[in-house]
């Protein structure tokens, strides 16, 4: 058979977006699956010889030799590891079961003086090594590689919000002109949003918990073994040890809800940025901000002249996908019939894929919003053809200064109506006010009408 490669991959992620998935690999792969398991398997060995109950003993040489089966473990190891399961390696014939593979792995590379072959998985369940396996690559793939695209973000955004503070914009709300504001500010909104989902994410990353409890989750086969052990403060202090809060009660399977709260924190921060997306689109839609074009890239098949909001439509859809397949995992991780079933296994292992999409939603956005300029002039243009907008600041004065109609005759004057800045003029002489109120009105412009959004753009 033909080597396939990225033109061959039945997945995008393998294929067309390797390079944006390439930073997963370490974490998502099968090749990392086998290597964290080898982990938790050598380290377990290792703990059970420091409990004085047992006969096993391990030197210093020896827990280094150990140790580097997956401190070293490669390409090769990995091949090892699948010919074990799918075919038979050396004096072992095919297991057919991953976990069974990794045991037969370590004894191929165990020290020659080291008798302890018989202590390897001693009294756990695959689950055990596999829950604490996942969760060594789960949690770091989140802190290492999702969070600080996140942040970069953020970064972007708070530069955006500082450097366009004072760029008045006309908002819209409801599709409709509504009381302006500035662009920066309208960034510094989405950096917020995001250092908080931001925090979400890493409380969740941080409090991922690990099970090592046996079949049913009574260890049964440990307290068989050795009922004078606290085999429930060993747990805790392997599971610890490994970097993970220990979860003590459970069936065979971790309930995984710290995985759930992990995919809904994601989603969380997956949310905003496709609120981001959305906006960032219209704006340029309707010219607000202008995109610089690449060289040598093209925009349209047909029309040479376009430069296409490309990488926050891409942002979208693969946000939109991330979180789909999240909420999908949130919900089906949670769940085993009775005390274990094997349905959530291949589910498990399509987080990987989850986290890809949204490593590459969150590289587009990042892309986009590196080529995006706010079109100041054509900002300015639409405030000056919507003097309208000042309505509100108008009857807001009129309202401190005891006029008991003054919505309802600024309304009435507006609504529905061509207006220009001189009918506001016209409106003002009339009025019952004094010389200072009717300047203060003069002097309002849909420019200048932004509150403090400046201040709040160069807060964040």
């Amino acid at each position: 058979m033909t080597e396939r490669g990225p033109l061959a991959a039945v997945s995008p992620l393998d294929g067309r977006y390797a390079r944006y998935t390439e930073p997963l690999v370490p974490y998502a792969s099968e090749r990392a699956l086998m290597r964290a398991r080898v982990e938790v398997e050598v380290e377990y060995l290792i703990a059970l010889a420091d409990l004085d109950a047992t006969p096993l003993s391990i030197d210093d040489r020896q827990r280094a030799t150990l140790r580097a089966l997956y401190e070293t473990f490669d390409d090769e190891d990995a091949s090892v590891v699948k010919q074990l399961e799918t075919d038979g390696y050396g004096e072992y014939a095919a297991t057919n079961h991953d976990v069974k593979a990794i045991e037969y792995f370590i004894r191929l590379g165990m020290p020659e003086d080291l008798d302890a072959a018989n202590w390897i998985h001693f009294g756990l369940t695959s689950e055990d090594v596999n829950n604490l396996a996942q969760r060594l690559l789960v949690k770091p793939a989140a802190e290492t590689v999702l969070v600080p695209e996140l942040r970069e973000i953020r970064d972007t955004l708070v530069e955006m919000a500082h450097t366009y503070a004072d760029v008045p914009m006309l908002a819209r709300t409801h599709g409709q002109p509504a009381t302006p504001t500035t662009f920066g500010k309208e960034m510094a909104v989405y950096a917020s949003r995001l250092g908080q989902a931001i925090t979400r994410v890493e409380r969740a990353a941080d409090a991922l918990s690990g099970k090592l409890a046996g079949a049913s989750g009574t260890y049964a086969a440990h307290v068989a073994a050795y009922p004078d052990v606290d085999w429930p403060a060993f747990a805790e202090s392997f599971v610890g040890d490994l970097g993970l809060d220990h979860e003590p009660l459970t069936t065979q399977v971790n309930p995984c809800d710290d995985l759930a709260v992990l995919f809904d924190a994601l989603r969380g921060a997956n949310n905003i940025l496709l609120d981001l997306d959305l906006d960032v689109w219209l704006y340029v839609s309707d010219r607000y901000l202008g995109q610089e074009a690449v060289e040598g890239e093209t925009g349209s098949s047909t029309m040479p002249h376009k430069v296409n909001p490309i990488d926050f439509e891409n942002s979208e859809g693969n946000l939109s996908k991330a979180n789909s397949d999240l909420v999908f995992l949130g919900d089906y991780v949670t769940n085993s019939r009775l005390q274990r079933d094997l349905s959530d296994s291949t589910v498990k292992r399509n987080i990987g894929a989850a986290f890809a999409h949204c490593l590459i939603g969150y590289s587009k956005c990042q892309n986009g919003l590196a080529k995006v300029v706010p079109n100041e002039q054509v900002m300015a243009d639409d405030l000056a053809a919507t003097p309208e907008i000042i309505g509100e600041a108008v009857q807001t004065i009129l309202r401190r200064e005891g006029y008991a109609d003054a919505y309802e005759q600024v309304k009435k004057a507006t609504r529905g109506r061509d207006v220009t800045i001189e009918d506001f003029h016209d409106m003002f002489a009339d009025l019952d006010v004094s010389d200072a109120v009717r300047a203060e009105l003069g002097a309002l412009t849909p420019t200048d009408y932004t509150g403090i959004a400046e201040q709040q753009a160069d807060g964040i």
